[in-house]
């Protein structure tokens, strides 16, 4: 019998909602539709059109129970610093406020709304070798007292959702997103010629926590993905060279990838490699399969994206995103003939996950969304 760990649960023990996840993961032709949401920037619209404060959105919106469990202590959009960098107004504005994040950057955001739109990013923390030093290797330690009290305490609890057939996914900031945030997207272009050595001691960094700490992860589950927020892509297609991609990023994920493998408890598990990109993504589909990515999100369609036509080129590879979030804000109409374009033909096809192809923005209503949400569950 399974125990999760060192073997899979058997499917029929598994939980529903895990039983449809691995639908998806198995590219299973015909299978319900697992039911989630990317994320939202709306929902202080939804609350002064009806929704509840505290309303349960997988009972409103009819999700699946969860089928997948991610670890995560490795950055999101920003480098995974502990400690973080204290926040503070470093500036009043009048209507807007420059504030230091959690990463160390100095934002510009409109007086008491940091959610809900793109601010502007003034200044990164990384201009030279002892900026990042002083600054930023420091909180880059994979052995800080803080980083494995905080492990103690999530740990267990994915141990449990793996012990019950969950999908575990190992989740972290890749490195572009990572060097970015360090950097600045434009000062980070031109380091990328003027001391690549610096880049390298980055990404050697990045390297360092991530695989010291999926190593710990390790230990005591099996991962069955692991998952880079890498956002490479804008709408004409990646935001830096295939060659500087290779020289760069791809060493650093083929050996954390080599030693993920290496290290699982389920010898037998198939380890899956997602990437997560915004943008003209089909551009960089080719080249992420060099280290043997089969799944990909969210297929932003105003930047030319069409899950329809992917899954047409690329028919193992798994596919999330998709619906244009512009339609989302147009009417019933609109949204019906989209999901009648996609959701018939990529069901059939199997391994795809329906969902916006980003966070729900605000000029979604509560009204279309809950449309949208019905013509879903016609599919489940």
């Amino acid at each position: 019998m399974g125990d999760g760990i060192n073997s899979m649960v058997e499917y029929e023990k598994m939980p529903c909602g895990a039983q449809r996840y691995w639908d998806f993961q198995n590219g299973k032709p015909g299978a319900p539709f697992y039911q989630k949401e990317f994320g939202y920037y709306c929902l202080n619209r939804w609350h002064r059109e009806g929704l509840a404060e505290d309303a349960n959105l997988n009972e409103v919106f009819g999700y699946d129970e969860p089928g997948r469990a991610d670890l995560y202590a490795l950055g999101w959009c920003e480098a995974g610093f502990e400690p973080v960098f204290e926040k503070k107004v470093l500036e009043d504005r009048g209507e807007y406020e420059l504030v230091q994040d959690f990463a160390g950057r100095a934002v510009l955001y409109f007086k008491g709304r940091e959610q809900g739109f793109m601010p502007e990013y003034l200044d990164h923390p990384v201009k030279d070798q002892k900026s990042w030093e002083e600054k930023c290797l420091w909180r880059m330690d994979p052995n800080s007292p803080e980083r494995k009290r905080k492990m103690d305490e999530y740990l267990p609890e994915v141990v449990e959702q793996a012990r019950r057939g969950l999908f575990i996914g190992q989740s972290l900031v890749g490195g572009y997103m990572y060097l970015r945030s360090l950097i600045g997207p434009t000062e980070l272009l031109y380091m990328f010629y003027d001391d690549p050595g610096l880049i390298h001691c980055c990404m050697e960094a990045w390297f360092n926590l991530a695989d010291s700490i999926i190593a710990e992860h390790q230990k005591q589950v099996t991962l069955d993905e692991v998952f880079i927020a890498e956002d490479i892509c804008y709408n004409k297609g990646p935001l830096i060279s295939p060659d500087m991609i290779r020289e760069f990023l791809f060493p650093y994920y083929q050996q954390l990838l080599t030693n993920c493998c290496r290290r699982q408890l389920d010898k037998n598990r198939a380890l899956r490699f997602q990437v997560d990109t915004d943008g003209k993504a089909t551009d960089v589909i080719d080249l992420y399969s060099e280290l043997g990515m089969n799944s990909m999100s969210p297929f932003e369609v105003a930047s030319g994206c069409d899950v329809v036509e992917v899954g047409k080129k690329y028919p193992k590879l798994l596919l999330s995103g998709g619906v244009d979030k512009r339609v989302l804000a147009q009417g019933k109409e609109e949204i019906d003939r989209m999901v009648d374009r996609i959701f018939p033909v990529m069901q059939a096809r199997g391994g795809y996950l329906p969902t916006c192809d980003h966070g729900v923005p605000e000029e979604v209503s509560l009204e279309n969304y809950l449309h949208f949400r019905k013509r879903c569950l016609e599919f489940a």
